[in-house]
């Protein structure tokens, strides 16, 4: 199936680090962020993981849950877990989702549907495409998306600023412009009307165009 910013996040049942997780029921009423790996024990997303598990907290008030997940079996993912803990220093405390049966990376749009088989024999390069970031709202829907190459490690400092973003719009109704960073001025969307904005931005906005209109950043 094609997923797609909006489509509700296919639910599923998952062997994980953590134990057994049905992933709606998982996710609860926050927010959650699902990682993916093509194989365990692979260069650049050792770095990744070991990163992620050091802004744990930083999601954490943000209210989002983390969840990875690899191809391969939890049990190589424990082993693996030591491995990040001791070249990156942060131990990975969010679960790890086993995949052998390809079921989830097949159910995300990461492989072909048709694809046979399962983990087992099938190299990181097989599985080049399960290097996406979903990051999923309370209403259980995809939010945003990102898929990246096997070479080149995500940057999760931007995955934090578009949560950050997108928190701030699902709350505000508003739009963030390039490179927007928390604190910066945000846009009035052309969907809400000049009356609309004038009951929620009384002290006024600054209007560039009729559909650019700036304001501060909401509290």
């Amino acid at each position: 199936m094609s997923i797609r910013i909006n489509s509700v996040a296919p639910n599923f049942d998952a062997e994980t680090t953590q134990g057994p997780i049905n992933f709606h029921d998982w996710i609860g009423d926050g927010w959650a962020i699902l990682f993916s790996h093509p194989k365990d024990f692979t260069p650049v997303c050792t770095t990744e993981l070991g990163y992620m598990a050091g802004l744990v907290p930083e999601f954490t008030r943000r209210n989002t849950k983390i969840i990875g997940l690899s191809v391969d079996p939890v049990g190589n993912h424990a082993r693996w877990a030591q491995d990040i803990e001791e070249t990156q220093g942060h131990a990975v405390t969010y679960p790890m989702i086993g995949d052998t049966d390809l079921n989830v990376a097949k159910l995300y749009d990461m492989l072909p549907a048709e694809t046979a088989g399962e983990a087992s024999g099938r190299t990181a390069a097989d599985n080049a495409t399960v290097r996406a970031v979903f990051i999923i709202g309370p209403d259980k829907k995809i939010k945003a998306m990102l898929i990246y190459p096997m070479t080149s490690g995500r940057n999760f400092d931007e995955v934090l600023r578009l949560l950050d973003s997108l928190q701030l719009s699902a709350k505000h109704t508003v739009a963030t412009p390039v490179n927007w960073r928390p604190g910066d001025d945000v846009i009035i969307p052309p969907a809400v009307s000049d009356e609309a904005a004038k009951l929620k931005y009384p002290e006024g906005w600054k209007t560039l165009k009729p559909y650019l209109r700036v304001v501060a950043q909401p509290k």
